[in-house]
């Protein structure tokens, strides 16, 4: 858990509805590189911790035979379950409104457990070892994020770059200069270290591997708000009876970037680490 913050229901609230349309995707080829990875055959069985709108489960359906997704907004489980239905894999897909740290009883045992970009907000041991208990014998748990060490270059494309540092102060403008969760505030940020978690909780690895992004995008400045909306640190309710003033000044900084309302960006690269469960028990 982060330091000097306690998770509460209004993290993710009201961003569902933007996520979609405002993430940008995982790197193509990451399913492939998975199945490789983890020799998945369609016959496994995944949970997805942290699930949000379904990004990675509904993506990663067709690598098993039934996909659990677990998320504590009920407005990120609705946006799942209509991804599900789009995607046509709803006769595959389960979708569970709970915290991590109080998974239900009666899911069953899993192959694969996937965290993508989420295990931060949680209480990382207890649900580290909440979710070995759910493995069966070889199974794995993946850390899925965008790669973060990497300089997108917006070289030679045809648009202005999106203008993230400026949008960054904007928010900060409205909602103060410490980033927002919830209720509460990041004085710190959130945690990394997730090797030394995963290894108390008695995994092995990691396991890392970057499925390589770098394509073109195009953005529009309503792909640039719903990004922004999707955000934790700038979610809709945050602005209260300024979320239209918000809104306003983002559309006329955009517009000055690029009055044709058109920006460039290089997909990201998409990094794994894996974690297996140990080949034997003492």
């Amino acid at each position: 858990m982060v330091d000097g913050w306690e998770w509460d229901e209004t993290l993710f609230s009201g961003t569902a509805a933007y996520y979609q349309r405002g993430r940008l995707p995982y790197a193509p080829g990451l399913a492939e590189a998975l199945a490789e990875l983890l020799k998945l055959d369609g016959r496994g069985r995944l949970i997805d911790v942290g699930c949000g709108p379904g990004t990675l489960a509904v993506s990663l359906a067709h690598l098993f035979s039934e996909v659990v997704g677990v998320d504590p907004d009920g407005g990120m489980i609705a946006e799942a379950r209509r991804q599900a239905a789009d995607a046509g894999v709803t006769g595959k897909a389960e979708w569970v409104q709970a915290r991590a740290e109080d998974l239900p009883a009666g899911l069953g045992s899993f192959t694969v457990a996937s965290f993508g970009q989420s295990f931060h907000w949680m209480d990382r041991d207890l649900v580290a070892a909440s979710i070995r208990n759910m493995l069966r014998p070889g199974g794995a748990v993946v850390h899925i994020s965008d790669l973060k060490t990497e300089t997108r270059s917006v070289e030679d494309l045809p648009h202005p770059a999106v203008p993230y540092a400026a949008v960054d102060e904007l928010v900060k403008h409205y909602l103060g200069p410490v980033r927002r969760a919830g209720r509460g505030v990041l004085l710190k940020g959130t945690p990394g270290g997730e090797a030394a978690v995963l290894a108390r909780a008695g995994f092995c690895g990691p396991e890392r591997h970057v499925v390589p992004g770098g394509q073109a995008l195009e953005r529009s400045s309503d792909d640039v708000i719903a990004w922004a909306f999707s955000m934790s640190s700038s979610a809709p309710h945050l602005f209260g009876a300024r979320r239209e003033d918000f809104e306003a000044d983002l559309r006329r900084l955009l517009r000055d970037v690029s009055p044709a309302g058109r920006f460039s960006e290089r997909q990201p690269s998409t990094e794994v680490f894996a974690w297996r469960m140990p080949s034997s028990e003492s």
